[in-house]
């Protein structure tokens, strides 16, 4: 099992590996480390429900970035034809774009678990959730790599809360909903993380293999709590990255009060269950 450990710190922008040669030896591995990061497969999954408005500047932005990103989109049938219009993407991102459709809304915690199998079995090395909307800064994408790329953690969470409330343009009600109900998790799990219900993460692919997906139970925002407290509770690293979260400005929030009540119940059910049934790891790729 793996030493639990928890840590906050600030990436700058400008993150530079510089390594100090002392000689042959240290020279080759500082050779062999960078190319293992020029080779790791990064895949950002983002599922989507009537994204039309948001769908295609956030292509062209995840696309421009350096780091060579791909992008998985999971459509649950969106009437507004976002699937439509990512197969006409696809022809200028060739290899690169890749889209799941599916039938009907089926759930958040779905589509992720549905884009965590496809990606493990295509073998990508980091894989992101991130949402369509631009409530997340798709720059933060590198950040959140750079903060597990040499594997001294295995989950990064782009945290709202690890550095004060970095919210803009919710309502205060909603701010004071979310920041409590992380302060609830903390209470009831003792997951020390401060912003739980987080949705802005890069895992790498150890985490997920070792996680029994089939038996991830929630589709909302308890499916985020659920992901992390099974990765912690598994002995995995975790660590916070501090972001920006802006409102969305375009397109519908899904949120709604039955997924708020499954967070509510859900983190109880987990506490209960790992007391239970404590966790183990499975080896499905």
């Amino acid at each position: 099992m793996v030493t639990q450990k928890f840590v906050s710190f600030k990436i700058a922008d400008n993150h530079i590996l510089k390594p100090v040669i002392r000689g042959k030896s240290n020279r080759n591995l500082i050779f062999e480390r960078i190319i293992s990061f020029m080779s790791h497969r990064k895949l950002v999954i983002i599922p989507t429900y009537n994204e039309l408005e948001n769908i295609s500047d956030m292509v062209q932005t995840v696309m421009e970035l350096e780091e060579n990103f791909e992008l998985l989109i999971l459509d649950d049938g969106s009437p507004d034809g976002t699937a439509a219009l990512v197969k006409t993407l696809q022809n200028s991102f060739e290899g690169r774009l890749h889209l799941i459709e599916r039938a009907g809304k089926l759930g958040l915690g779905t589509a992720y678990i549905a884009g965590f199998r496809w990606a493990l079995a295509r073998k990508y090395d980091f894989i992101f959730e991130m949402d369509c909307d631009f409530s997340h800064d798709p720059k933060d994408l590198i950040r959140l790599y750079q903060a597990i790329k040499d594997r001294s953690f295995d989950l990064a969470i782009g945290s709202r809360y690890i550095t004060g409330v970095n919210v803009v343009n919710w309502p205060i009600g909603r701010v004071l909903m979310s920041y409590f109900a992380s302060k609830y998790v903390n209470f009831i799990t003792g997951l020390p993380i401060q912003d739980a219900t987080a949705g802005f993460k890069c895992y790498h692919r150890s985490v997920l293999e070792k996680i029994n997906l089939d038996a991830i139970q929630f589709i909302g925002y308890a499916f985020q709590i659920e992901m992390k407290f099974t990765a912690w509770k598994l002995g995995f690293k975790l660590i916070e990255v501090p972001i920006i979260f802006t409102d969305r400005t375009r397109g519908q929030s899904k949120m709604s009060p039955g997924i708020f009540k499954e967070a509510v119940l859900g983190v109880i059910w987990m506490k209960i269950k790992s007391i239970i049934s404590p966790f183990q790891s499975v080896k499905s790729y």
